[in-house]
């Protein structure tokens, strides 16, 4: 059995974010030029400058700085809603490219197990369950009659949603805010909110005078789900707050 565990390393980002935000937003209200503009702005207290930005709501100056993400170990359920989120760039590990023929015997393809599933008793029996699919992926792929391209791409079809996948993300700073908001939400599904809590994490320690209150909407304000709300609200700020 391989059973997958979220891992999400910041691979990349803009160097000096907040010189760059600055940089955007003061060439839309200045007639210098742009070098002239840029020797300001490194010598600028950019960090209060661009949390200004944040309170006027002058966001469009944030898309100029981007942050790539490495994740592993969440499922092929949490990829799709992940890229549902369009204004990003996503490369995901290809089912097609990437087999998933056991290698050794009682091993199977690596996955996802929900809490609930665990919490219920049944986790051995969706272990057991893994493994049949396992086998008739495998079966599968013999009868398809190769072990390149042609068998894979045909014989994925039997895999779960619970199989592990993998990718590279990049978002602009604007949508990052936009997503934390949605995804850091306890009415979010479990995997997508640790995956965005831990992206979260990693932009605050680099970006921290843009994502200090980035979370859930009611981090920075009242709920916004209405009759749908957790009800734990001053908990959910007192996570954010020590994320």
């Amino acid at each position: 059995m391989a059973q997958a565990t979220l891992k999400v390393i910041l691979l990349n980002h803009t160097k000096s974010p907040e010189e760059t935000i600055a940089h955007a937003a003061k060439l839309c209200y200045s007639p210098a030029s742009i070098e002239q503009l840029k020797g300001t702005v490194e010598k600028s207290d950019n960090e209060k400058f661009v949390a200004r930005l944040l309170q006027l709501g002058h966001l469009s100056p944030l898309e100029h700085a981007i942050f790539t993400f490495g994740i592993e170990g969440v499922s092929r359920a949490c990829s799709h809603q992940l890229v549902r989120h369009r204004i990003a760039s996503y490369s995901q590990q290809s089912q097609r490219y990437v087999g998933e023929r056991r290698k050794k015997e009682h091993e199977t393809f690596d996955f996802v197990v929900p809490p609930s599933i665990e919490a219920s008793g049944k986790r051995e029996w969706f272990v057991d369950k893994m493994r049949e699919i396992q086998d008739w992926y495998d079966e599968l792929v013999e009868v398809l009659g190769d072990s390149g391209e042609k068998s894979n791409e045909d014989a994925r079809f039997i895999l779960p949603n619970a199989a592990e996948t993998k990718i590279i993300v990049t978002m602009n700073v604007r949508e990052l805010i936009h997503f934390f908001s949605v995804r850091c939400c306890e009415r979010a599904q479990w995997e997508i909110r640790a995956l965005a809590t831990e992206m979260l994490r990693l932009t605050r320690a680099v970006l921290p005078s843009v994502f200090f209150k980035s979370g859930p909407n009611c981090v920075k304000g009242a709920c916004t789900e209405g009759k749908m709300t957790c009800g734990h609200i001053e908990e959910v700020r007192e996570r954010f707050r020590n994320l």
